[in-house]
């Protein structure tokens, strides 16, 4: 597929510019980093694609600098997501909702609307959408 090969990143949400960059070259991220798709800026991590199996996509997970303020986060939303008992699904929303607010998925062509991104060690898997998702369609 298409995807394979590209570089997706993960960014803080703050640093996601309306213009679909990911801050602007030359500028001084929060930490000290320049931004853009290259610099270290608010970069949280990025992937690398090396598996496309529609609707997911998944690679090498790098992480950046600003990781470790979301680590535990990312923990938190797939240990829940494997869970299969009752009333851990408004648990795992809860995460997930503070994920959205506080990450951005940029692909090669800018932020994604919506994504269900799963974090575990060196890899990463993720589905996304340029529409937010309706109702129960995101899946764990």
């Amino acid at each position: 597929m298409g995807f394979e090969g590209e570089t997706w990143y993960v960014r803080r949400a703050e640093e996601v510019e309306e213009d679909g960059e990911a801050g602007k070259a030359g500028e001084t991220g929060a930490d000290g980093g320049a931004g853009g798709h290259g610099g270290q800026g608010a970069e949280i991590g990025e992937i690398l694609i090396d598996d496309a199996d529609f609707p997911w996509l998944s690679g090498r997970f790098r992480a950046g600098p600003a990781f470790g303020g979301v680590e535990d986060l990312f923990a938190r939303e797939l240990a829940l997501a494997e869970r299969d008992d009752d009333g851990h699904r408004a648990d795992w929303e809860a995460v997930r909702a503070e994920i959205g607010r506080r990450v951005r998925l940029v692909s090669p062509d800018g932020p994604v609307a919506e994504f269900l991104l799963h974090i575990q060690g060196e890899r990463a898997w993720f589905r996304w959408s340029d529409a937010p998702f309706g109702g129960e369609g995101a899946g764990v």
